[in-house]
């Protein structure tokens, strides 16, 4: 005789077994969905370049002195310093335009035979970062802080105050270097291309280039009777990845 109990228990397996049963039947929807959202495409890379001239220069530009003692060292740096920055500023560089990059005092021991004895004096250098907007000016820029006291010159560097055109021009010329890869490679493959799924700059390329070289402004600072300095040309370099549909 059947309980109640095994009544319940044997309702139950046979509710499982129709559901089992049904989730069976039914279609796999779900990847139907997945087969027909393959999209067929071509991923190239494209390389754009644009060159221009640069009309502004940055350099380092400083001023190290020793002395016997920490005050006669520091007094004597800025003397020399001041007259460096009356020298930039005869030559309309503006103050906002200097900037200093480094500070340092430290002092040298005096060597015996018997090893340090004491000090020797105390080294001071400071040195400004200066950035030239005429680019017309920069032998004169170098000759006139050498002459004002300046023994300490490096990190000249050429750019443009505002890159967006040369950053505009080398995109342009990226995407279309991209499509001209991508119709060769539809070709061979017997497709024709499509519209553009996605578009993407590459990170980590190498930002502006000079390129040195003779040229006009070469000719005219040695002419100025300073130092002969290059400013040659700038090169923007733009890589993108670029993918495109294939019909």
């Amino acid at each position: 005789m059947l309980t109640a109990k095994h009544l319940t228990i044997k309702s139950f397996l046979l509710l499982a077994a129709v559901l089992m049963l049904l989730v069976a039947c039914t279609p796999n929807t779900q990847a139907g969905a997945g087969e027909t959202a393959v999209v067929r495409s071509i991923t190239v890379i494209g390389k754009g370049e644009a060159t221009g001239l640069p009309n502004q220069a940055q350099v380092q530009i400083g001023v190290e002195v020793f002395a016997k003692t920490v005050s006669q060292a520091t007094d004597e740096n800025e003397t020399k310093l001041q007259a460096i920055m009356t020298a930039l500023n005869t030559l309309g560089i503006a103050a906002e335009d200097i900037q200093t990059s480094n500070y340092g005092l430290w002092a040298e021991p005096r060597y015996t035979d018997q090893g340090p004895q004491g000090i020797a004096g105390y080294h001071v250098s400071n040195q400004v970062s200066v950035t030239i907007r005429d680019i017309d000016k920069v032998s004169d820029v170098l000759a006139a802080v050498t002459d004002a006291g300046a023994n300490s010159i490096a990190g000249v560097s050429f750019s443009v105050d505002d890159p967006a055109a040369l950053e505009a021009e080398a995109r342009e010329k990226a995407v279309a270097d991209a499509r001209a890869r991508a119709e060769i490679l539809a070709r061979l493959s017997g497709v024709e291309l499509g519209e553009v799924i996605a578009i993407s700059e590459v990170v980590g390329q190498p930002g502006p280039m000079v390129g040195y070289g003779g040229g006009p402004a070469m000719a005219t600072e040695a002419a100025a009777g300073g130092p002969n300095i290059s400013s040659g040309q700038l090169s923007h370099l733009v890589q993108l990845q670029v993918t495109f549909g294939i019909k």
